[in-house]
C-alpha cells in the first residue's frame, strides 16, 4: 500500500523515455510508487539519467511487433508517448503502423490500460482538414481507443516547459524579435498547459476505472492568442514590450521557413507546428477532473508556467551542456535528453592548450587569477570593461579578491563570483558585471590520455533578448585576442610556476 492509500504500485511501460514528456514522466511515476520499464530504440541514451538505475530498459522499436511484445510482458499500464514528427518521410504512415502494433501487442499481453498524450483538435473541423500533425495525432488516438484495451487519450495544445518544441519556438521568437511581422495564426486562440499539469494528469490516468475508454481535453486556466503568449512571455522574462504586426501573406510553409530562419528549431518540426496553429485549440470539456482532481494551485496559469520554465535558466550552473545545466529538480527544468536547440541560446568560446607544466602548477595559476595578478590577457581591455561596468552602476574591477592564493565558492573576484571550485581541476566564475544576459568563465587543469597537462577554458553567454544577441556578436571579434591570449598566457605562466609543497603554503585563516 502506498503512503497515499492508493494501493500497490503498478507496472508501467513508458515509450519515448528519451523524449520531452517521457523523460519527465519516468521520475514522476517512480515518485508515485510505480515500477517502470522504459522502451527505447537506443537504451544508451538513458544511461546518464539520474533515475537510470531505478528502471528496467527494453531495447525495442514500436514499429516491430516482436520487440514490443517482449517489452509489454507483465505490464499493467502502457504509456504511448512517441510520434514520428520531424523524422522525415511519411510520418503519418509511420505513426499509424506504430499505433496499431502497440495496441495489438498491449491487448495480447493483457495490459490493463493504455495512456496516450495527443493533440487538442478543434471541434467541428473534419479530420481531413486538420494539419497533418494534428490529423496524425487524432488518428493515433482513435487507433488506440479501438484496440480493445481501455485507453485514456489526453489531448493537449501548447505545452509550456523548457524543452517543449512549442515552448522553445515561442521562446526564441519572443527573445529575438522585439518587432515581429507575423502570420495570421498569431490571432488563433490557444489553451496552453503547464508541463507539470500534463505530468500530473498522465500519472493520475494510470488508475482510471477499467470502464473508462475515451479522450479528454486538457488545458490550463488561460485561453490566449499566440500574440498574447508572446507578449506574456516577454513580460515574465523581463523583456521590453513586443510589437506584433500580423500580415495575411505568410502561408504555413512560409511561416515555417520564417521560424527556421529566426529560431534553431528544425524546419521539420517547425513546419507541422506552425501548420497546426491555424486551428483554434481550446478545451470544450474538463471531464478529466472527475478522475484526476486538481490539487490546490492547479492547473497552473500561463504566466506562472513560463516563470517556472525560465527559473532554472536564471539559477543555472553551466556544466557540459546548456540543456543539462544541472540535474532537474522539477518537470519544468531542462533535461540532458532535450534536443540541443532547447533551453534558449548559449554561446560558447572554447580554448584548449597543452601546457609544459604539471597540473598542480597550472592549477596554482588558475586559482590565483584576478585581483593584483590580473587576467593574463590585454590588461587595457579588462580595465576598460571594468570602467564601463562602473559607469553603468556595476561593480567593476574594484573588488579584487579576498585571498591572494586561494578561492572558495561564493568569493567575489573582481566583477566575477566563484560559483564552483573543484580543487586542482575546475574553477567556474559567474559574471556580476552589468550584461544583457548571463555569463560564465570556466578554467580546467587536466591530464589527457597521453599524460600531458591540458588547459581548457570556456566562456559562456546566455543572451537576454535582442540586446543580448547583439552584445555577443559585437564582442565576439575580440575573443581571439582576449580569451585566446588569456589561454596562452596562463599556459606560459604555469610553465614558469614553481611547485610549492602543501606544508609550505600559507595556512588558511
Amino acid at each position: 500500500m502506498n503512503d497515499d492509500g492508493t494501493g500497490p504500485g503498478l507496472r508501467c511501460l513508458v515509450t519515448g523515455a528519451t523524449g520531452y514528456i517521457g523523460g519527465r514522466l519516468v521520475p514522476e511515476l517512480l515518485a508515485a510508487g510505480h515500477r517502470v520499464r522504459c522502451l527505447a530504440r537506443s537504451p544508451d541514451r538513458l544511461r546518464d539519467q539520474p533515475w537510470a538505475g531505478d528502471v528496467d530498459v527494453a531495447a525495442a522499436d514500436v514499429t516491430r511487433a516482436d520487440s514490443v511484445a517482449e517489452a509489454m510482458r507483465d505490464i499493467d499500464v502502457a504509456y504511448y508517448l512517441v510520434h514520428a514528427l520531424g523524422s522525415g518521410g511519411d510520418f503519418e504512415k509511420t505513426d499509424r503502423r506504430a499505433a496499431r502494433v502497440f495496441g495489438e501487442r498491449a491487448r495480447a499481453a493483457g495490459v490493463r490500460r493504455i495512456v496516450y498524450l495527443g493533440g487538442l483538435t478543434p471541434v467541428g473541423v473534419p479530420e481531413r482538414e486538420l494539419s497533418p500533425h494534428l490529423r496524425s495525432r487524432s488518428e493515433v488516438g482513435r487507433i488506440l481507443l479501438d484496440s480493445g484495451v481501455p485507453t485514456t487519450v489526453l489531448r493537449a495544445a501548447v505545452i509550456i516547459g523548457s524543452g517543449s518544441a512549442s515552448f522553445e519556438m515561442l521562446r526564441y521568437l519572443t527573445e529575438r524579435l522585439p518587432v515581429m511581422v507575423t502570420p495570421r495564426w498569431v490571432r488563433t486562440r490557444i489553451q496552453p498547459i503547464a508541463v507539470r499539469d500534463v505530468l500530473r494528469l498522465l500519472v493520475g490516468s494510470a488508475r482510471m476505472p477499467d470502464d473508462v475508454n475515451r479522450a479528454f481535453d486538457i488545458g490550463g486556466p488561460d485561453v490566449l492568442t499566440y500574440r498574447d503568449m508572446m507578449i506574456g512571455y516577454a513580460e515574465v522574462a523581463g523583456l521590453p514590450h513586443r510589437v506584433v504586426l500580423p500580415v495575411p501573406v505568410l502561408t504555413p510553409r512560409l511561416s515555417s521557413l520564417w521560424v527556421g530562419l529566426v529560431t534553431p528549431v528544425p524546419t521539420s518540426i517547425a513546419r507541422p507546428l506552425t501548420e497546426s496553429l491555424r486551428h483554434e485549440v481550446v478545451c470544450h470539456e474538463n471531464d478529466i477532473a472527475r478522475y484526476v482532481p486538481a490539487p490546490t494551485g492547479h492547473p497552473i496559469g500561463f504566466d506562472e508556467a513560463v516563470r517556472l520554465a525560465l527559473q532554472r535558466v536564471r539559477d543555472a550552473k553551466v556544466t557540459t551542456r546548456w540543456s543539462s545545466a544541472s540535474l532537474p529538480g522539477a518537470p519544468s527544468d531542462p533535461l540532458p535528453t532535450d534536443p540541443d536547440w532547447a533551453g534558449g541560446s548559449l554561446y560558447t568560446d572554447r580554448r584548449e592548450l597543452t601546457v609544459d607544466a604539471s597540473p598542480e602548477a597550472l592549477w596554482r595559476v588558475i586559482e590565483g587569477i584576478g585581483g593584483d595578478n590580473g587576467w593574463y590577457s590585454f590588461p587595457l581591455a579588462w580595465a576598460v570593461r571594468g570602467w564601463l561596468d562602473r559607469l553603468v552602476g556595476g561593480v567593476g574591477l574594484r573588488r579584487g579578491r579576498r585571498d591572494a592564493q586561494r578561492l572558495r565558492v561564493g568569493d567575489s573576484l573582481d566583477f566575477w563570483r566563484v560559483e564552483e571550485i573543484e580543487p586542482g581541476h575546475l574553477l567556474r566564475l559567474r559574471a556580476e558585471m552589468r550584461l544583457p544576459g548571463l555569463a560564465w568563465l570556466e578554467m580546467y587543469a587536466e591530464r589527457d590520455d597521453d599524460g600531458r597537462t591540458r588547459y581548457r577554458q570556456r566562456a559562456l553567454f546566455h543572451p537576454h533578448g535582442l540586446l543580448g544577441q547583439a552584445y555577443w556578436w559585437s564582442v565576439s571579434p575580440f575573443h581571439a585576442v582576449v580569451f585566446g591570449g588569456m589561454a596562452r598566457n596562463i599556459a606560459r605562466a604555469a610553465a614558469r610556476t614553481p611547485l610549492v609543497r602543501a606544508d609550505e603554503r600559507t595556512p588558511d585563516r
